[in-house]
C-alpha cells in the first residue's frame, strides 16, 4: 500500500480502511531516470500521475524553437495532459523528468471506476480538479496583469525550493520571461 498516498487524500477527505484497500491496487508504482519523458505531443493519454519523490515539468515547444513551461509538479502533485484525459485526445505537452522520479499511476478508466463506486474518491477528485483549475487562472491572471518582479517573487514565496531543483533558464521559462530579465529580477 501506499502510505504517502492515503496521507495526499486525506488532506481532503476521510477513507475508511475498506475504501483505501479498494482504491490502491488502481495505483501502480512507476519509476523513471532524470531526463526521461513521460509525455510527448501525439502520444494518446490515458494515465493521471501522482508525483511520490522527484521534480517533473510539462511544456511545449513553439515554432520558434522557445520553451513555454506549463507547470513544474513535485512531491505530492498530480500531473498529466488534463484536456487529453479527459477527452480522450492525443497529448499536446510534453512531460518530461527532471530529476529522477517515482510515480503512482492510474488509468483513466480506473478512475472513473472508482468515481463511480466510492463517493470519497470522487469528491476528492472534484475537490482536486477545482483546486487545479482555480491554480491555473491564478497563474494565467499573473501572466496578463503582474510585471515580471510580482510573478517572480509570488514564485519565489510559494515554492522556494522550486529555484534550488531547477535551472534559472527554467524559471525563466515558466514566468515567460528571458534569462536576462530574470538575472535582473534575482536580487
Amino acid at each position: 500500500m501506499h502510505p504517502a498516498l492515503r496521507k495526499h487524500f486525506e488532506e481532503l477527505v476521510k477513507l475508511t480502511d475498506a475504501e483505501y484497500e479498494h482504491i490502491a491496487p488502481c495505483y501502480h508504482l512507476k519509476k523513471f531516470k532524470k531526463h526521461s519523458i513521460l509525455l510527448q505531443p501525439g502520444d494518446v493519454v490515458n494515465h493521471e500521475y501522482f508525483v511520490l519523490k522527484g521534480l517533473l515539468k510539462t511544456f511545449t515547444i513553439d515554432d520558434s524553437g522557445k520553451e513555454h513551461i506549463l507547470q513544474f509538479s513535485m512531491e505530492n502533485w498530480w500531473v498529466s495532459d488534463y484536456m487529453a484525459l479527459h477527452t480522450n485526445g492525443k497529448s499536446s505537452f510534453i512531460i518530461q523528468c527532471l530529476e529522477d522520479v517515482e510515480l503512482l499511476y492510474i488509468s483513466f478508466d480506473d478512475r472513473q471506476r472508482l468515481c463511480d463506486e466510492l463517493h470519497q474518491f470522487e469528491r476528492f477528485c472534484r475537490l482536486k480538479i477545482t483546486s487545479g483549475f482555480v491554480s491555473m487562472q491564478k497563474r494565467v491572471m499573473a501572466l496578463m496583469k503582474n510585471d515580471a518582479q510580482s510573478r517572480y517573487q509570488q514564485l519565489l514565496e510559494q515554492y522556494p525550493s522550486l529555484f534550488q531543483r531547477v535551472p534559472k533558464a527554467m524559471i525563466a521559462a515558466y514566468l515567460g520571461v528571458s534569462r536576462e530579465t530574470l538575472s535582473r529580477l534575482h536580487v
